[in-house]
């Protein structure tokens, strides 16, 4: 099976890239016009900017431009030796880990055709940190190729921006992420249909809500919600309410996870289960634990943001239903719950919730209390039926 299979919606990326990992052919060939050592991958979220980064390492690696069945199931794992990876659960990458990882792009491969080193979520590099890369990007090792990864090329530093080949992403059809759910994950179709649609064509995201029911439930909750504020005050308890939902979301992404961290790295220390941890290994534990907290904050914050983006669908929707326009509804189960949220204001007024969601977002990146962002956001959402208003 190529390495390419399970993309989908970026038929022209996949073309360039395995046009490019053939051109960088097998040993004792010459790399063609089509391959270069530093490239960005930009595209909105979901898009599978990530997926397709590894894809084209395994490709690179491998010497073959659909890769193969070892150096895939390595990549996938993160376990291939001439594979690294930069990513954070932070909120910024840190200049000592561009480092680290700069010394290794100097070791040749050890076993496969290129070395490869991904960074994830390039965007959230410092100036300062992405100044220390230049130089590695714009004369890398001869077998080793830099992919980074971001949102668009207007998140990165001009200097980064003039030393790579970037590849644009498009955003996936809802028909092309649902027919991926069908395949890859067994999904029902009708199930499959719905989770690409709410998710708007974000990949990581359909992907759980056509698996995980407790998922899909916290987001029917977060916009049954939206639509019965009525007053300041229930503004306020619904603010409050989404906090707990964004908790209970990021709880549930990261508790497996921190337990099967945790369990490897007291295996990998040679401590058994049950066992009491040695005063010597407890450092090591505690990095781990920060590391675990600082990603439990991020996940936080990104909860919270997932239920902006699907508030900015409900209104979004309940827009289309004000203007008649005959444009298919992202959240088409609410219809008639929109339809009264329609009638009860203006499209001015829906579109200045809308500016009041994106808003919210923009002051929880800039730190604000996210209380205090969703409390003033909601304001702006309030919605009185229409026989209310006539009686008041």
């Amino acid at each position: 099976m190529s390495v390419w299979s399970e993309l989908t919606g970026q038929d022209a990326a996949i073309a360039l890239f395995r046009a490019a990992a053939e051109s960088a052919g097998a040993p004792g060939s010459t790399p063609g016009q089509q391959m270069t050592h530093s490239w960005l991958v930009t595209g909105p979220p979901g898009s599978g900017r990530s997926n397709l980064a590894y894809a084209f390492a395994t490709a690179l690696i491998s010497g073959l431009p659909d890769g193969d069945e070892r150096t895939r199931a390595q990549v996938d794992a993160r376990s291939h030796p001439d594979l690294h990876v930069l990513a954070t659960e932070g909120v910024i990458i840190k200049r000592d880990d561009v480092r680290d990882i700069v010394r290794r792009s100097h070791y040749a491969p050890s076993i496969g055709r290129h070395r490869v080193i991904i960074v994830e979520d390039a965007d959230r590099m410092t100036e300062q940190t992405s100044n220390f890369l230049l130089k590695e990007l714009e004369e890398p090792p001869e077998r080793t190729v830099w992919i980074l990864c971001a949102p668009s090329e207007a998140d990165l530093i001009p200097t980064i921006r003039s030393r790579v080949r970037s590849v644009r992403l498009q955003v996936p059809s809802v028909a092309d992420v649902a027919a991926l759910l069908e395949r890859r994950d067994g999904v029902d179709p009708v199930l499959a249909e719905r989770a690409a649609r709410e998710a708007q064509s974000h990949i990581g995201m359909a992907h759980r809500l056509a698996t995980n029911e407790e998922a899909r439930r916290r987001r029917s909750e977060t916009l049954e919600l939206a639509l019965a504020v009525r007053s300041t005050s229930g503004a306020v308890a619904t603010a409050a309410r989404y906090l707990e939902i964004a908790g209970e979301d990021a709880k549930a992404i990261s508790e497996l996870r921190d337990a099967e961290e945790r369990a490897h790295a007291l295996h990998s220390l040679g401590v058994a289960p049950g066992q009491a941890v040695p005063n010597a290994l407890r450092p090591q534990l505690k990095a781990l634990e920060d590391d675990q907290k600082r990603r439990a904050t991020r996940s936080l914050r990104d909860g919270i943001d997932r239920i902006l983006v699907d508030l900015a669908s409900l209104y979004r929707d309940i827009l289309l239903v004000q203007l008649d326009a005959d444009v298919p509804l992202v959240n088409r189960e609410l219809e008639s719950g929109m339809q009264r949220a329609a009638a009860s204001a203006t499209p001015a007024r829906t579109l200045a919730t809308l500016d009041a969601i994106q808003l919210a977002r923009t002051r929880i990146d800039g730190n604000v209390q996210p209380a205090l962002a969703l409390e003033a956001m909601l304001v702006s959402a309030i919605r009185r039926p229409t026989t209310e208003r006539g009686a008041a």
